[in-house]
């Protein structure tokens, strides 16, 4: 093993697919630019440059030209740098690549993964910040992962590249700038619906989709010097779901915080809520507490966004106030967002 960041370690997994089988390519906006989305397509397309392909703005007609494909035995990585124009992808995605194996039974699945990066920064504002995974989370017969690091985004592109599920990886933009962590040289795939604990802990369990595992951690750092031990759990993939990783640490802290990049109402903050109230009730000494966005579209200006987003401050804020505690938290960490420059 090795220090990785998370952009390299999507480069490797693509490349080392690649080289496992000549049936993977890469399609997307920008994939052959330089620097190749965040670099995780620049190697790919160094090594394989017949085998990467730079598409025009047409994201529902290349998502059904890639369904087709992956119908014909080859296995698309499609690439959105910016996840807000799946919108325009969701009639192929849900009503072909989904229902594919269920409506017609004939042996042949449609294996199509789909990266997209998500997020804030930049002034991205209210078309270009949303977090979609909860939306594509809805419905069966797609995976939807949301790593936070590096070895895990790796291990489930593998298990997609490799798999015959359509499946969606959503890419926080701010992870990119995550420290570099240890990553498996070999491609180890990491199977969907297998959650990780990121930290151990005691008195109240924090689950966090996406970015949020990240900030959740930095939340559990002011969480300990108030003598509080934070668990963070990381689902790492949202469908399927790993429920018993939830419930089992709901069962040694009897409290939880639900916290996402995206809203509250009908998400995947709602969902998590909803398997502790129907399987965990009985372990839970507080209500659930959720923190997400605001219920509002996103501003632009960055005063506006530095507090319409879930922050360090503002999960461990929820912590106490689910544990009673009459603390208020006052100190500030550095925005991970903050090393962000754009263009996406």
């Amino acid at each position: 093993m090795r220090l990785l960041k998370y952009n390299q370690a999507i480069s490797e997994a693509t490349v080392q697919c690649m080289e496992r089988d000549p049936n993977v390519f890469v399609v997307g906006i920008g994939v052959k630019d330089p620097g190749g989305v965040f670099g995780t397509t620049e190697e790919a397309n160094e090594l394989f440059p017949d085998r990467v392909f730079d598409i025009p703005n047409c994201e529902n007609a290349f998502a059904g030209i890639s369904i087709g494909a992956a119908a014909m035995g080859k296995r698309p990585l499609v690439v959105h740098p910016r996840n807000d124009f799946m919108f325009l992808t969701m009639d192929q995605l849900i009503n072909l690549a989904a229902k594919w194996k269920y409506m017609y039974q004939n042996g042949i699945n449609v294996p199509v993964v789909t990266r997209a990066v998500v997020g804030r920064g930049f002034g991205q504002g209210a078309t270009h910040s949303q977090s979609l995974h909860s939306i594509f989370a809805h419905f069966p017969g797609i995976y939807v992962a949301t790593p936070c690091y590096a070895s895990d985004v790796k291990g489930l592109m593998v298990s997609a590249l490799t798999g015959d599920v359509p499946t969606l990886i959503l890419e926080n933009r701010a992870v990119y700038y995550v420290d570099a962590e240890d990553v498996p040289v070999e491609p180890i795939a990491i199977p969907f619906g297998k959650g990780r604990i990121v930290r151990p802990g005691t008195d109240v369990t924090i689950v966090g989709a996406s970015l949020m595992a990240h900030e959740a951690n930095r939340a559990a750092d002011l969480l300990a010097a108030d003598g509080i031990s934070a668990e963070v759990i990381d689902p790492r993939s949202i469908r399927p779901l790993d429920e018993e990783i939830i419930l089992n640490s709901i069962a040694k802290t009897r409290h939880l915080v639900v916290v996402d990049t995206s809203w509250a109402t009908y998400g995947f903050a709602a969902e998590v809520a909803a398997v502790a109230a129907e399987k965990g009730f009985a372990d839970l000494q507080a209500p659930v507490r959720r923190v997400t966005l605001p219920d509002s579209p996103a501003p632009v200006s960055k005063s506006l966004e530095d507090i319409f987003h879930p922050s360090p401050r503002t999960i461990a804020q929820a912590c106490h106030d689910v544990l009673r505690s009459d603390v208020q938290v006052t100190t500030y960490l550095r925005d991970v967002h903050e090393a962000f420059a754009g263009p996406y």
